[in-house]
């Protein structure tokens, strides 16, 4: 059966942020990173400012992102440039990978941030997510500055132009 892509019902919320955490849980180690998990997890608190793209095998929720257009994640972030979107934490479940879905995923967000006049896409990745910055890249997205974050961490910046 082919993935589904759609935007999440308020309904579906709850499962599509378990899924996403679950996709991200592998990359964090201990403690420290739970927060950042539950704030993935948490679908509802973002739903009215940015769009939940869910990707569904046979009806399941496999696979999510956040599509930032008109509204960000977290309203402390400062407003996206008006010729951007901007892709945040897209996961597909670890027994789903390989079907597809975090490619559908992108494409859906690509034609959604189209259709809403914007030209550059925008997301951010780390190291530790190899088959992700595979992914990003082999559908053209190119590496920008990176960012130093508290912890080790890294992101990665990649941008395409639509």
């Amino acid at each position: 059966m082919a993935i589904e892509v759609r935007e999440a019902d308020p309904a579906e919320f709850a499962e599509a942020g378990a899924v996403t955490a679950a996709a991200y849980r592998e990359f964090f180690d201990g403690t420290q990173w739970e927060r950042y998990l539950d704030e993935i997890a948490d679908v509802a608190s973002r739903a009215g400012r940015t769009e939940i793209i869910i990707a569904l095998d046979a009806g399941a929720i496999i696979g999510s992102a956040t599509l930032e257009l008109d509204g960000r994640t977290s309203p402390d972030d400062g407003p996206l440039e008006p010729d951007r979107a901007h892709i945040r934490m897209l996961g597909v479940h670890p027994d789903a990978r390989g079907r597809g879905a975090a490619k559908a995923l992108m494409t859906a967000c690509e034609s959604r941030a189209r259709a809403a006049g914007r030209t550059v896409l925008t997301l951010n990745t780390t190291d530790l997510m190899r088959a992700a910055k595979t992914m990003y890249e082999g559908l053209g997205y190119v590496r920008g500055p990176d960012e130093p974050l508290p912890g080790g961490i890294t992101l990665l910046n990649y941008s395409k132009q639509l």
